[in-house]
């Protein structure tokens, strides 16, 4: 088999040889497309090429590594090397929000953005510190594992099974919906049928062959991810400066940006398109406040507005865009209130001036930089906690040889992921660059493609209306979504079409191999926590592996089937899976590796008073959820606890789970004496024998 080995050095120097050969292999691939793109290749035949062959690739992998060895599905023979282990650790983590979010939200929020980088940088340095070395001690296959045995007894493993699907759930729907994007993005196949076609590939690789195959796929997704990331913003760091190294020219060029964004807030014109914008908030202000009467009032307006226009041969953009108003008009007045109460808030944005780059807490009132700074902190806190608490992650930990391993494996892990988190504020400010130089300012009808590309795709993304109808761009014209910065970034900088085709690749390389390891976290949890150890005890372990992969089944069909329903929300969503995780498995994992006094009745109840504490506060402070489960309007206000968002929320569920730990702690029985020498031989040095 090509992934195995006599020795622990023979099974590296073998996998050294396959993934440099892997490597050269997917240069060339791409050195080829380029080429035939020059020979007038079409477009969509080289997206063709890039989904088959990445796709065809992962499952080949899956094919060669199938098993159904107990020890190789679950936690891949637990021979994994370190250097090996980072990489598809690396690989886990960047999912499709990762890898094609967080330039976007730098580009967007600028000095905010980076709460994000730091807050899951940060997670990973206390999943080194204080988790990973200590659940590698403990071995076996999942974190409910570690839960029930710590803990003692299946309340404890059963209310970790919960949390895992409460936390993986989502985050799956979320991947495989990028999935759907990024396919209809790169072959202009359906959404619902990207979706499925990527399902196929991902589904030979973790059914056949468990963490083994996901191991060695995610180690190959990681390497196509993060020449797609590196290629395009070196590239665009040579066209503006000469120097190929990002930082460097974002440095130069952020001064310029910078110099821009002064001018801008002072321009007349985009004074101007700021002012119309604020008008139509106010118009959307006065159609709330006339419901229900001016639910139909404007939908005759918007009946004869559209009739003129085509009358008057005006230009389609404005044509399609009255279109897709009047197909989207709300059927009710609640409909209305909502819609509108949201259209009033993109309005109000939008008439806002632009965010200073490089400015933190750009706020002229003293109180609203104080609540910025407040959130900033608070979302750098909730994603390092909920990072440490993830279980896909933590469940990497498992698959290296040693204790020693386990804690390299987390170091490397950073260095890897620090090449894409290093590289997205200058991408961000690069894009920024091109944006500002290329299409601020310029004519309606000399548009660059990408922008009617992706205004087609999904408004969204990207739409660019001429508000004052001056026939030149301006900045305030613009609305660009976060997911497209990275995505169309070739297209923006003019680089060739390969290129575009390589970044699409690496993004849905980062979301197969985030929904890999939550596969294999939900089915395993079901299979092995929830089946095996509390309803068949006696099931044998080639069952169990069984069981393991029709739940996998199952279980990425299940999420298939709600991402192409195409969710409201699924951002809201994943930022609450890391909440969770942060009010939930991360205090119930420290308290009971570290306080020996910590036991089951603490652990449960800190979970659920962590969860209950999180989700009630997204429940009254986020407008979507607040209507799903109370139904209360999404335009009435909401009050924040000091003016933290909910997209935090952890930061609040996290204290009250620790807190309940210690107190129901110790109001009740101590751990007896097999649990307490678990917890000694966890916390001593070396890799010793567990203890019976």
């Amino acid at each position: 088999m090509p992934f195995s080995g006599n020795t622990p050095k023979e099974f590296e120097r073998r996998l050294r040889s396959i993934y440099v050969l892997y490597t050269a292999g997917f240069l060339l691939l791409v050195l080829f497309l380029a080429l035939f793109e020059v020979m007038g290749m079409p477009r969509n035949w080289i997206g063709y090429v890039f989904l088959l062959v990445t796709v065809s690739l992962y499952a080949g992998i899956g094919i060669v590594c199938r098993t159904s060895d107990q020890v190789e599905y679950y936690v891949a023979g637990r021979r994994v090397p370190a250097f090996y282990n980072g990489m598809a650790t690396a690989a886990d983590w960047m999912s499709v929000a990762s890898f094609i979010g967080v330039a976007g939200t730098l580009y967007l929020s600028g000095y905010g953005g980076l709460a994000y980088i730091m807050g899951w940088t940060g997670g990973y340095v206390l999943v080194a510190l204080l988790l990973a070395p200590y659940l590698r001690k403990f071995g076996q296959y999942t974190i409910p594992d570690f839960m029930g045995v710590r803990y003692g007894g299946n309340l404890p493993r059963l209310a970790g099974v919960a949390c895992a699907i409460l936390c993986s759930f989502t985050y799956l729907v979320a991947q495989i919906y990028g999935v759907g994007i990024i396919t209809t993005r790169l072959t202009g196949i359906s959404f619902e049928l990207g979706i499925f076609v990527a399902l196929g590939g991902m589904l030979v690789c973790s059914f056949l062959g468990g963490m083994r195959a996901v191991t060695w796929t995610q180690v190959g997704q990681y390497i196509i991810l993060v020449i797609a990331y590196l290629v395009p913003v070196i590239w665009l760091s040579v066209k503006h400066t000469d120097t190929p190294v990002p930082q460097m020219s974002a440095g130069v060029i952020l001064q310029e940006i910078t110099e821009k964004e002064v001018y801008l807030r002072n321009d007349l014109s985009e004074l101007e398109v700021r002012r119309l914008w604020r008008e139509r908030a106010a118009e959307m202000t006065q159609r709330l406040e006339a419901l229900p009467d001016s639910l139909g009032r404007e939908r005759d307006r918007l009946r004869k507005r559209l009739a003129e226009l085509t009358a008057s041969d005006a230009p389609m953009v404005e044509i399609r865009s009255l279109e897709r108003e009047l197909a989207g008009y709300p059927a009710t007045a609640e409909d209305a209130r909502v819609l509108w109460s949201q259209a009033r808030a993109a309005y109000e944005a939008r008439g806002s001036p632009p965010v200073p780059h490089a400015e933190p807490y750009p706020a002229a009132d003293p109180r609203e930089r104080e609540a910025m700074r407040t959130n900033f902190l608070a979302l750098v806190l909730c994603l390092m906690l909920g990072t440490a608490g993830m279980p896909h992650i933590l469940m990497r930990s498992y698959t290296t040889p040693s204790v020693g391993d386990a804690r390299r494996s987390v170091c490397w892990s950073l260095l890897f992921i620090l090449l894409l988190y290093f590289m997205a504020p200058a991408l961000a400010v690069l894009v920024k660059y091109e944006v500002y130089t290329q299409v601020v300012g310029t004519s309606f009808l000399s548009l660059p493609n990408w922008v009617h590309a992706w205004s087609a795709v999904d408004t969204n993304l990207l739409e660019v209306l001429d508000v004052n109808r001056d026939g030149i761009v301006q900045l305030g014209e613009i609305n660009m979504g976060a997911d497209v910065v990275v995505l169309a970034m070739p297209e923006i900088g003019g680089l060739p079409y390969v290129i575009s085709g390589l970044v699409a690749a690496g993004g849905l390389a980062a979301a197969l191999s985030t929904a890999d390891g939550l596969l294999l976290t939900l089915s395993n949890s079901l299979s092995h926590d929830m089946g095996y150890r509390v309803l068949a005890p006696r099931m044998s372990a080639a069952r169990r592996v069984m069981a393991s992969k029709i739940l996998l089944l199952l279980v990425a069909f299940a999420a298939a089937w709600v991402a192409a329903r195409k969710p409201a929300d699924i951002l809201f969503m994943v930022s609450a899976a890391f909440s969770f995780a942060a009010s939930s498995f991360f205090p119930a994992l420290v308290m009971g590796i570290f306080w020996r006094r910590a036991n089951k009745w603490g652990a449960t109840l800190g979970m659920a008073a962590g969860l209950l504490t999180t989700f009630a506060y997204m429940a009254h402070t986020q407008p979507w959820l607040r209507e799903w489960v109370f139904g209360v309007s999404r335009a009435q206000p909401v009050e924040l606890w000091w003016g933290i968002q909910p997209i935090a929320a952890g930061v609040f569920g996290a204290p009250v789970a620790f807190l309940t730990i210690i107190v129901v702690s110790l109001l009740t029985p101590a751990p007896d004496r097999a649990t307490l020498a678990l917890v000694d031989y966890l916390r001593e040095p070396g890799n010793g024998r567990p203890p019976r």
